[in-house]
């Protein structure tokens, strides 16, 4: 018997006829269900590894609704979208919500401050299921052994592509029902067809986006497809095979025996999601389709048995809670990675408060009649539970908001930045002055630029400006890598004064130089050519950028890019000025993470200034170079402060804050008028 045939008469087949017969409840997958919630939470907790677990969770959850689409148009009921995605996310949200204001709450005590906002964004995608666009932009690296720096929001990426496939599922299979109708074509055949396609295609573009960029092939949408497709054609296509018993006893074993073994044999580090997943996919594939045997050495008798159900029963707030304890416990302890004994206590708390979310939280709110109703009071009961969410990730935004406002209005006595090592200067801060700017916010601190910012040349450059100035008295360049980028804030404070027209072009690890550097990026030449060809056009009165450079490595040096002069007289040939600054102080470590764990002790954040300086500033070879040198204002004396005046003068280990560089905006001036020989308009 064919296929077609089988599945246009899925009866006819043994395996058919045990499926259509037996209860809708099928207690081999509930423990296959908690079989790989078992292999996610011990590989992260214990192995600091991908299992494969997560590709089985999205296998099973394809197959489950498939089950449930088809059985409605084979039993000629509505599709009845609305009412499915509403009574679903009824059911998923009270338990994410739970979990995402616990972490809130949890990171706010155990969390450096410097990570609130970015948990608070993560908390908000991880609410509207998009975290996997969120870390794929970040392209964050799913495979690092040591969690305690990770997202505890970072799991939701797999929950995030579940519920954007829960939307867009039972789109094709109406769209289908209606082709199926319309055309008098057989639905289960007609919806083989078309996820066959999505299959191919998907795993195709996920094994091609693999080999190019993992880090982010890992959390795309696409790349993921093909594994809910291969669930939705094993729910297809099963009706319409026969496997003797024997056959389907060894299939359930094999399958087995391979999703146990994945995260051990294959290196998903470096092949995951690409081919490498098909391994698990397939293995609980196999499972499912072993399905009930009723044999006493069949896998499904295991996988049946009471404890294995119960706890598929919570295996979705399981697989909620163990990551964010995980990383939270962690980050408490300042451990990177759990050991045998810390690794059991995070794994029993997490099944303690699954059964506690899905006994008190996820059953009483499924089981609730009210919101069953009508829709309308299905939206009022999912809409209590996003408001109880977006009040705590609001709220929570607010309150850090309102700290730095208050500390904005003191500003200008209690955070004088580098003001405080300008000559002359008496000023006193109150004693309970307040560093600036906040440590929640100092990340994002970086150059503001009123007229914003656009892609130029490649994905990395960008093009920013101070906006449309009318009638500008001077147009002045900013150009050269992130550590040019920063001196933007100073030059723009002069532009207001002086009603200069600014345009910063800025690339990553990319100075100006014409040749070819290992350490910074292939295009970089490229990018900087393309930078150069624009002087033509917009005419600038003096191009401003880094000249000299210092070193990752240890011992730190400082040095002149061999290609930086020639670039530049290429650029600006002899009727454009150059001004260059040198460069700022590279720390070892974050210089914000330093200070949230010193809190109490700024100068332990400190380095000494022969580590960023280790002698005269190379640019002072260069007797025609127009060459401004500010480190007496980041390291004055024998030492580099992490607080300069009460202000936090890095974002990072190696950017001054923008709040830092505007206080020195005085003494630029000073200096930078004197070698320009400008004067005040």
């Amino acid at each position: 018997m064919s296929i077609a045939r089988a599945l246009a008469s899925p009866r006819r087949s043994g395996a058919g006829v045990e499926a259509g017969r037996k209860s809708k409840f099928r207690p081999e997958i509930q423990g296959l269900r908690s079989l790989a919630v078992l292999m996610v939470v011990s590989y992260h907790v214990w192995f600091g590894r991908v299992s494969g677990g997560v590709d089985v969770f999205l296998l099973i959850s394809a197959f489950l609704m498939t089950l449930q689409f088809v059985g409605k148009y084979e039993q000629g009921r509505p599709m009845a979208l609305f009412k499915h995605w509403l009574h679903l996310f009824r059911r998923l949200l009270p338990a994410a919500v739970t979990v995402i204001i616990a972490v809130l709450a949890a990171s706010s005590l155990f969390l450096p401050r410097t990570r609130w906002l970015s948990i608070i964004s993560e908390g908000w995608a991880s609410l509207f299921y998009f975290e996997n666009r969120l870390l794929q932009s970040q392209a964050t690296d799913y495979y690092a052994t040591d969690h305690s720096g990770a997202s505890p929001f970072q799991h939701f990426w797999s929950l995030s592509i579940q519920g954007q496939v829960f939307i867009l599922w039972p789109l094709i299979f109406a769209a289908a029902a209606l082709v199926a109708k319309r055309y008098r074509l057989h639905y289960r055949i007609l919806l083989v067809y078309i996820f066959a396609g999505v299959f191919t295609v998907s795993l195709v573009y996920s094994i091609i986006f693999t080999l190019t960029n993992q880090a982010q092939a890992y959390f795309d949408t696409g790349a993921r497809l093909w594994e809910f497709a291969l669930g939705t054609l094993v729910a297809l296509i099963l009706p319409g095979l026969r496997i003797p018993r024997t056959g389907r006893i060894a299939l359930g074993w094999l399958g087995i025996a391979a999703m146990l073994s994945c995260g051990i044999l294959i290196n998903v580090q470096g092949a995951f999601p690409g081919v490498a997943a098909l391994w698990p996919t397939l293995a609980a594939a196999g499972v499912i389709a072993a399905g009930q045997t009723g044999s006493r050495v069949g896998v499904d008798r295991i996988l049946s048995a009471g404890p294995l159900v119960r706890l598929g029963d919570i295996s979705y707030a399981l697989y909620l809670w163990h990551w964010p304890i995980l990383v939270i416990a962690l980050a408490a302890t300042g451990r990177d990675h759990a050991g045998p004994l810390s690794g059991t206590v995070i794994i029993v708390v997490s099944m303690m408060l699954a059964y506690l979310t899905t006994r008190f939280i996820e059953k009483p709110w499924r089981e609730w009649k009210w919101p069953e109703v009508n829709r309308r009071r299905a939206l009022v009961s999912i809409a209590l539970v996003l408001t109880l969410a977006a009040g705590s990730l609001g709220g929570a935004r607010y309150a850090i908001q309102l700290q730095a406002d208050a500390a904005l209005a003191q500003a200008e006595y209690n955070n004088p930045g580098a003001r405080s090592l300008m000559p002359g200067y008496s000023g006193t801060a109150a004693a309970d002055a307040v560093l600036l700017p906040d440590l929640a916010d100092v990340s994002s601190d970086w150059a503001d630029f009123p007229g914003g910012c656009e892609g130029f040349h490649d994905p990395n450059g960008i093009r920013c400006s101070n906006g449309d100035v009318e009638s500008p008295t001077k147009t002045i360049v900013v150009w050269g890598s992130s550590h040019a980028g920063v001196w933007a804030t100073p030059v723009m404070e002069l532009a207001k004064r002086y009603n200069w027209s600014v345009v910063s072009y800025v690339k990553a690890l990319c100075p100006v130089t014409e040749g070819a550097d290992p350490t910074i990026p292939e295009d970089c030449v490229d990018f900087n050519k393309a930078v150069s060809a624009e002087f033509a056009k917009i005419k600038p009165d003096l191009i401003f950028t880094t000249s000299t450079r210092v070193s990752h490595g240890e011992p730190r040096t400082e040095f002149m890019d061999p290609g930086w002069a020639r670039m530049l007289e290429a650029a600006a040939g002899s009727t454009i000025p150059v001004v260059s600054v040198r460069d700022t102080p590279r720390f070892t470590g974050s210089v914000p993470e330093c200070l949230a764990r010193h809190a109490d002790d700024e100068a332990a954040c400190a380095m000494p200034r022969t580590d960023a300086y280790p002698g005269e500033s190379p640019a002072n070879a260069y007797p025609n170079v127009k060459n401004l040198d500010f480190s007496d204002y980041f390291c004055p004396g024998d030492t580099c402060p992490a607080v300069i005046g009460n202000i936090i003068a890095y974002l990072d280990d190696n950017h001054p804050t923008a709040t830092y560089m505007k206080t020195l905006a005085p003494i630029f001036e000073e200096r930078f008028m004197a070698v320009t020989g400008w004067k005040e308009q």
